[in-house]
């Protein structure tokens, strides 16, 4: 489950707060002042940190603030006033919702639930962004790493950027020159071979048979692609 973090200078209110969410079965850590929730984020990773806006130290604006400069993470804001201006400010310095207090705890519960919702399906967005899938590979363009029918494949860093640019553009045949420009990068002095040695490389790490590729096809005359059905 998720872990949480609850910040408030009033401890019977925290007490309150982490014995419901515990019960909902989420791991919480508590905090009194703003300076700890930034000590505190900055060292463990939260799903969701819940901040009291009038705290000693820090105040709760500023705490977010400061714990934005490092972290996404979601931040609900707790305050005793209830005026727009409070609120907007929040939503400036980085807050992703606004609870006013006297609050019922069943609202609690159920803003955490929601965002932490809606958190778990923007990551699962950012994931499937960074993973492109054909032909049984799959890399993951944030770790770099590469996988052919669930098995690790390990390629240089040329590799992956020519690799990964194919898997982008399925089917678009691109020239020796185009590559060398798009991979290597227009200051590159090389000759066209050299794509030539990194695509049979490539070729014996992701076929299934080298000599008669399916996926890092030729268009004898033009260049290379990706076969993508």
């Amino acid at each position: 489950m998720a872990r949480i973090l609850v910040v408030d200078d009033e401890k019977v209110m925290v007490k309150g707060i982490r014995f419901n969410l515990e019960n909902e079965g989420y791991t919480v850590d508590v905090g009194y002042n703003g300076r700890q929730a930034v000590e505190m984020a900055r060292a463990n990773d939260y799903d969701l940190i819940i901040l009291d806006l009038m705290m000693p130290e820090l105040d709760g604006l500023e705490a977010c603030m400061e714990i934005r400069a490092f972290s996404n993470v979601p931040i609900i804001m707790l305050t005793a006033r209830s005026e727009d201006t409070d609120k907007l400010l929040g939503f400036e310095y980085g807050a992703d919702d606004y609870i006013t207090k006297p609050f019922n705890i069943l609202e609690v519960k159920a803003r955490v639930k929601a965002l932490l919702r809606r958190a778990s399906a923007a990551r699962r967005q950012e994931d499937d962004r960074q993973r492109l899938t054909l032909g049984g590979l799959t890399l993951d363009t944030a770790a770099r790493t590469t996988w052919k029918d669930g098995r690790t494949v390990e390629l240089t860093a040329r590799e992956f950027d020519l690799l990964e640019l194919l898997m982008k553009h399925p089917n678009r045949v691109y020239s020796r020159e185009q590559l060398l420009n798009l991979v290597w990068g227009y200051e590159y002095t090389g000759e066209y071979r050299t794509v030539d040695v990194h695509i049979r490389r490539l070729r014996e790490k992701v076929e299934q048979d080298p000599a008669n590729p399916t996926l890092l096809c030729t268009k004898w005359g033009v260049g290379y692609y990706f076969h993508g059905n």
